[in-house]
């Protein structure tokens, strides 16, 4: 086939950025797109000219001209379109976190088995240069084995506000340190202690911070601060530093490698995820949606990220509001919390 059938299930700021993306991909025909809204759902499509425009994914699903969906509605309603689409025959890749809770992921995972499409979960920091290079490097031997992470994830309390009101800094971003945790060390999670803080008394807390024990003894800490100064120059503050036995890897952040000064203060642009270089969206989100796509186009199943080390990571960021909410350490493996 020359082109893929697409569909995206859910068009807000990210499926936006899919679409961006896609519309670029030569081998991809945007077929449909879906989304409550009606009005701005059509604003969309025409802009991208994509035919056909949904407000019941059911509908886009019935489409036989769609072959893949990219699912990016908020992760409260991941459950139900994943395992539809899946059943209507289509292949999908499904925005992080994978789901709610584990429960929900395992039956996504019974679901994507039963079928022969392709499932993939969107951990976008996986096709980020930085921390591949650093996977390969550790996977190399250049550091020995890893004793230590420290990784931070910090956003504007202007940008966070809308957020919390529907997810916290434990799954809305430090899903992906946990991901990259558990791909760099090749360990379960024994054990995780987390404290969150709530400063403006929304839903969900302002900052939260959580220590993970690995199987073999490493330790792993994760900041998620949503409550940054307005005028913080990062719109983004994310960067790891892995110390292992024989060395250490320090990845920066992704808005270090630009900086802009004008009437309005420090601004540090992102240039690592999606930014627009040339009136198109480029980076780490266009590889991976690549990839995803190559990987249907010539029948091979995807294997930077797999469906059960998607369901590790909301293992372990289950654990973690669990922690946060009674105070206690939550063991992974005997499932029993303790003091």
């Amino acid at each position: 086939m020359d082109k893929i059938g697409y569909g995206i299930i859910g068009v807000g700021f990210f499926g936006e950025k899919h679409i961006e993306v896609l519309s670029t991909l030569p081998n991809v025909k945007l077929v449909g797109i879906c989304r409550r809204s009606i009005e701005p759902l059509k604003q969309i499509a025409k802009k991208y000219n994509i035919p056909n425009v949904y407000t019941d994914y059911r509908e886009l699903l019935a489409n036989k001209e769609i072959e893949v969906v990219s699912i990016t509605t908020h992760v409260n309603d991941h459950l139900r379109p994943t395992t539809d689409a899946l059943k209507a025959g289509k292949h999908v890749f499904l925005e992080k976190p994978m789901a709610r809770n584990v429960s929900e992921c395992n039956e996504i995972i019974k679901t994507a088995q039963s079928t022969n499409k392709f499932f993939m979960v969107g951990h976008i920091c996986r096709f980020d240069p930085r921390y591949a290079v650093a996977k390969r490097n550790i996977d190399e031997g250049k550091i020995g084995r890893i004793v230590s992470i420290y990784a931070r994830r910090n956003i504007p309390a202007v940008v966070s506000e809308s957020v919390l009101e529907k997810i916290s800094p434990i799954s809305g971003d430090m899903v992906h340190d946990v991901d990259l945790m558990l791909w760099f060390t090749g360990e379960g999670i024994k054990s995780v202690y987390s404290a969150t803080l709530s400063v403006r008394n929304l839903p969900n807390p302002d900052i939260a911070w959580a220590l993970f024990k690995f199987e073999t003894g490493a330790i792993g800490v994760c900041e998620s601060v949503w409550f940054l100064p307005e005028k913080t120059p990062f719109d983004l503050d994310a960067r790891m530093e892995i110390i292992g036995e024989k060395g250490a890897i320090y990845i920066g952040g992704p808005g270090e490698t630009l900086a802009i000064n004008t009437d309005e203060g420090w601004k540090r642009p992102e240039t690592v995820y999606w930014p627009k270089v040339h009136g198109e969206r480029v980076g780490a989100l266009k590889e991976e949606l690549s990839y995803f796509v190559d990987c249907i186009m010539t029948n091979k199943k995807p294997a930077i990220i797999t469906p059960e080390e998607s369901r590790k990571a909301i293992e372990a960021i289950e654990a973690a509001e669990e922690s946060a909410k009674t105070g206690q350490t939550v063991m992974l493996l005997a499932k029993q919390p303790t003091k």
